[in-house]
């Protein structure tokens, strides 16, 4: 079956940087879209940076200029590089994918059919 599998979470001082992975497996079509989403707690869960099948890319507003989303499609890895990290960026992220082709860079959770199970990044002051 699909399955995602996040790392690289963990704690880091404002300012600092981490870079997520997401490793697709189950699922052969490399260039399936794919995005970057996280919850803090007692929040909803946003998008954060997508990638469609053609390999552009949106970013929320909170995060652009920081974060960086890419994807090595021989490996079927997504990649999301933050950097200049802020305590409001503490939260759970998950990657999702949207099976099949797609040209569009939606940031909305209803438009992804799998879901890994999240890496924490906890940002202190």
């Amino acid at each position: 079956q699909v399955q995602l599998v996040e790392s690289g979470g963990g704690s880091v001082q404002a300012g600092g940087s981490l870079r997520l992975s997401c490793v697709v497996s189950g699922y052969t079509y490399s260039r399936a879209c794919m995005g970057w989403f996280r919850q803090a707690p007692g929040k909803a869960r946003e998008g954060v940076a997508v990638i469609n099948s053609e390999g552009s890319t949106s970013y929320a507003n909170a995060v652009t200029g920081r974060f960086t989303i890419s994807k090595d499609y021989a490996e079927n890895t997504l990649y999301l590089q933050m950097n200049s990290l802020k305590p409001e960026d503490t939260a759970t992220y998950s990657c999702a994918m949207r099976s099949g082709y797609c040209r569009g860079r939606s940031l909305s959770e209803d438009d992804y059919n799998y879901w890994g199970q999240g890496t924490q990044v906890t940002v202190s002051s």
